[in-house]
């Protein structure tokens, strides 16, 4: 037997561990896209110096601003889900 051939054991666990990879992955990139969200309507909706508590204007602005992206990026996912499912037919 050839030091390079897998049983099936070890072809499950790799399989597995290619599920667990994709998944941090999965995980890395929703963090990077939080920290994205934060950047950019930190940036859009605060005026001035933060103090204890947010106004409601301040508030209102940064929950509007996460649900655009949060609806942008849905929409493409979606679009490109579509995209991809048509090449495969």
């Amino acid at each position: 037997m050839d030091g390079f051939d897998l049983n099936s054991s070890e072809k499950a666990d790799g399989s597995e561990l290619q599920r667990m990879i994709a998944i941090e992955q999965q995980k890395a990139q929703f963090q990077a896209q939080v920290h994205n969200f934060t950047d950019v309507c930190w940036d859009k909706c605060m005026e001035g110096s933060p103090s204890s508590k947010l106004d409601s204007r301040t508030e209102t602005c940064l929950v509007s601003c996460v649900d655009r992206f949060i609806d942008t990026t849905l929409s493409i996912t979606n679009r490109f889900t579509q995209m991809v499912q048509k090449g495969a037919h």
